[in-house]
């Protein structure tokens, strides 16, 4: 029998699924993975930390499923995107720590640059000028590392998304490369064309020494080293998280729609082989490619899941996630509370670096549960921003919105989420589709599957979710979230 392994190292977890040539899950492993916030809007993580515990992961989940390394057919690779890794090519040793995609300490150059080439980087690359994404990120580890500029230059330094890093790590040094997915939200990659554009490398002063081979994101790019895992396995499958997602929910087809609730929130629409253009200030991107260039239209949300945990780590609020759903469905309504959860600004179709965090509406009424029910309630309002950006964009009115990553298990949210859209929402069986979908790129990589039409046949639903607020009460709820979200950008 022939099994798939899926690396899908997260932004708060590593984990590591096994799955049979049914796309059936058979195991799964999970391990923590820490952020530090040495100062206000920095978030870092430790790459070596990183590695260690996606290692982890791959041993437990084989020992769990009593599976050797030599059974494995192929190894799929799924990331948290964006985040930024340099290290040193000779001793395979980071130069500092990961910049996690959520870190804003690049913002105020970000905003210099959108100022006077913000058109034309949107132009090349599709996306907004940010710190979100990993271009200003290696240029302030090599602006504010002693050396690095000049070994950066001499191709003595690397840089990787977390894939290349993962990569390098599996290969023992003899892959250098990421995935076209990947590649699309650094700000360095020419979107029509899919290379590394040497404008953009000029104007965020990178040498391209540093930067990876870009590659399709299925496709065998390498073994794992035999002294890794005890055997050999090919590396067959890579995709950034939210395209990865994008690929398990089955979403191959121009129109088809996704949205992750994860650490943050994440919306694509599939838009086929033409490079699409926002008017709404939505990102162009790389979706998971095959053979011909697939694209992307995609709305982020900083802030979605992460608003849970600050709940329960900072606020405590509540004693685990999953209490949020019956805490939210102990009262009524918010009692008219918002909360904008900006902790990092807001992502689309905002952009802004500036906005922070409001709970606006509290009246001596309001109570801890009234809290809680509104930073639920956030994530979904947040979802609906997106979409109806999408729409505006496509032309086209979604009928449904396919929804995965953990938070669906949350029941409140989604119905919430499929009343204040007025669309149905429709969870599958599998909602750790981000896995499933490096699995899959692996299994076509590997000829475990023939074609797209075979890994189709595997989606399964498990529940759908239609609205059932009534119109006007949707309306008032949706202008009073849009009035929170004016005075937090205030």
């Amino acid at each position: 029998m022939p099994y798939l392994i899926a690396l899908d190292e997260g932004t708060t977890s590593a984990r590591a699924v096994l799955y049979n040539e049914r796309g059936e899950r058979l195991a799964m492993e999970s391990s923590p993975i820490e952020s530090a916030y040495p100062h206000p809007g920095w978030v870092e993580q430790d790459p070596l930390q990183i590695w260690l515990a996606q290692m982890e992961t791959v041993r437990g989940v084989l020992d769990q499923a009593a599976v050797s390394a030599s059974s494995l057919t192929g190894i799929g690779i799924t990331n948290q995107r964006e985040t930024t890794i340099v290290w040193d090519r000779a001793t395979g040793i980071p130069v500092a720590p990961a910049i996690v995609w959520q870190c804003r300490r690049t913002a105020g150059w970000c905003q210099q640059v959108a100022a006077t080439h913000g058109p034309r980087i949107t132009q090349v690359t599709g996306l907004v000028v940010d710190a979100y994404f990993s271009g200003s990120k290696i240029r302030w580890i090599l602006d504010h590392v002693p050396g690095a500029r000049d070994k950066a230059r001499n191709g003595d330094l690397l840089f990787g998304t977390v894939d290349t890093w993962l990569i390098w790590k599996l290969t023992n040094g003899a892959v250098h490369a990421t995935d076209i997915s990947n590649a699309s939200r650094t700000m360095l990659m020419n979107l029509a064309s899919g290379e590394w554009d040497d404008e953009m490398l000029a104007l965020f002063e990178i040498p391209k020494a540093m930067l990876p081979k870009i590659g399709p994101s299925s496709a065998i790019i390498g073994a794992s080293d035999a002294g890794t895992f005890g055997a050999e396995v090919p590396i067959a499958g890579i995709a950034g998280d939210q395209q990865a997602a994008l690929f398990g929910q089955a979403c191959f087809r121009p129109g088809l729609s996704k949205n992750t609730y994860g650490t943050g929130c994440f919306g694509l629409m599939h838009t086929g082989g033409h490079v699409p253009v926002s008017r709404n200030k939505l990102l162009a991107t790389a979706a998971a490619q095959i053979t011909a260039p697939q694209y992307a239209v995609e709305g982020s949300v900083f802030i979605a899941g992460a608003a849970v945990q600050w709940l329960r780590d900072k606020m405590r609020l509540i004693s685990t996630a999953a209490e949020s759903e019956q805490v939210a469905e102990s009262v009524t309504d918010t009692a008219g509370v918002f909360l904008v959860p900006a902790f990092v600004g807001l992502g689309a179709p905002h952009w802004d670096s500036d906005a922070r965090g409001l709970i606006t509406g509290i009246t001596g009424g309001t109570t801890s549960a009234h809290i809680v029910r509104a930073a639920l309630e956030s994530i979904a309002y947040q979802t609906r921003e997106l979409i109806e950006a999408m729409e505006a964009d496509s032309g086209e009115t979604l009928a449904e919105l396919r929804v995965d990553g953990g938070a669906t298990a949350n029941n409140f949210l989604m119905q919430f989420q499929a009343d204040i859209l007025g669309k149905r929402i429709v969870r599958p069986a599998d909602i750790e589709t981000t896995a499933l979908g490096a699995a899959y790129l692996a299994g076509l990589a590997t000829g475990v599957w023939k074609s797209l039409e075979e890994v189709e046949s595997f989606w399964r639903m498990d529940e759908a979710f239609a609205p059932r607020m009534p119109a006007d009460h949707r309306e008032r709820l949706w202008q009073g979230w849009k009035t929170a979200v004016r005075k937090c950008r205030g």
